[in-house]
């Protein structure tokens, strides 16, 4: 069977909603990580397919391509999986290169929030299951779980610890592409805060006496991310060096009202097929919308801490909706460059009541 690999993975900085990339539409910020990735490659890509949430439509994905300067003979197709729509665009990728539709893809996702022309988001689930807002969903799993407020936010603090690490060793700065007059740092996270302390003072805002805050949630962001992938076949013929083996994906669904437990079933649907272990996978990249969908995740998979998010998440750095699971991959593609892994997943929790989890070898 023809493999698909990851030889390559950039993203942009990413913002706050009305923050330093308040002006750039999505398909400026994707076209940042189109160029980069695609040097020296313009004429041999199949495809662009580039996830989106928040519009404003008009297929982000080949706008993106014609504003990079790509040539008008690459397509581009968008994606909407909700925030997992970055982690489907690649595992489409990966697919369709073990299907023999082609050979070279750069796919991701992107997502401008300060631009959306929406007001409120689409929605999720009919009336008669229930739409929750996506934090009132956060607490039905807290209560589902017995996850406490303290529990959260721990997780929380030890995300935004490993981030300011991260960010001290310089360790992001391999993800990112510049963009011109815009500094290479993530516009959430400060170095300077105690977040501890923080965490501690902020008062529930989604349910009264609530468990979930501001502070042990993400944040709504601005950023785009995407891989180079191709057939292992094509990188070596090209001379590059594949970082990640694509193994197999699982997209399940479970409840609207627990989206964070998605990545549950998606998770044993992988290990299941391949007859591995939970001890078999050395790291995981969980976004982290809610500091209770990394607890309740861990919890009943029985993950250590220690495997997951290692130089932090989206509760730190943000979460730009259709971008966060290109993130992951991004940083799976760099993390297993450091230390020794076998097998790592990038997962999430999606809206609706979704799903989605990618299996991947390490080639390092």
């Amino acid at each position: 069977m023809t493999r698909a690999v990851v030889v390559d993975a950039k993203r942009t900085i990413i913002g706050k909603k009305d923050g330093i990339l308040k002006q750039y539409s999505p398909e400026v910020l994707a076209s940042y990580v189109l160029k980069e990735l695609s040097c020296n490659l313009e004429k041999q890509l199949d495809d662009v397919i580039v996830g989106n949430v928040v519009g404003p439509g008009g297929n982000i994905a080949r706008l993106s391509v014609l504003e990079s300067g790509l040539p008008y003979t690459i397509p581009g197709v968008t994606v909407d999986r909700q925030c997992g729509a970055g982690l489907e665009s690649i595992r489409l990728a990966c697919h369709l290169i073990q299907g023999g539709a082609g050979e070279i893809y750069i796919a991701g996702g992107v997502e401008s929030t300060s631009q959306s022309p929406f007001k409120e988001r689409a929605r999720f689930s009919p009336a008669f299951i229930g739409d929750p807002d996506m934090g009132v969903a956060a607490e039905y799993v807290a209560e589902a779980y017995q996850i406490s407020r303290q529990m959260q936010d721990e997780y929380a603090a030890l995300s935004y610890k490993r981030a300011i690490q991260a960010i001290n060793k310089n360790s992001y700065l391999d993800e990112l592409v510049k963009i011109p007059n815009i500094p290479l740092s993530d516009e959430a996270v400060n170095p300077h805060v105690n977040y501890k302390r923080m965490l501690s003072r902020l008062k529930p805002c989604f349910k009264e006496n609530g468990t979930v805050t501001i502070g042990n949630c993400c944040g709504v962001n601005d950023g785009a991310a995407a891989v180079l992938v191709m057939s292992e076949d094509k990188a070596k013929q090209l001379g590059l060096k594949p970082i990640l083996r694509f193994v197999d994906s699982a997209v399940t669904g479970v409840h609207p009202h627990y989206p964070a437990t998605g990545p549950i079933p998606s998770i044993r649907e992988l290990l299941n097929q391949h007859s591995l272990t939970m001890q078999d996978i050395d790291l995981f990249e969980i976004n982290e919308a809610f500091a209770v969908k990394i607890i309740a995740c861990a919890k009943e998979l029985e993950i250590p801490y220690e495997k997951i998010n290692v130089s932090g998440g989206a509760i730190a750095l943000g979460h730009p909706y259709g971008a966060s699971g290109a993130i992951l991959v991004t940083r799976l593609f760099y993390e297993v460059q450091r230390r020794h892994v076998k097998y790592a997943i990038s997962t999430l929790g999606i809206g609706g009541g979704l799903g989605i989890a990618v299996l991947w070898e390490s080639l390092v």
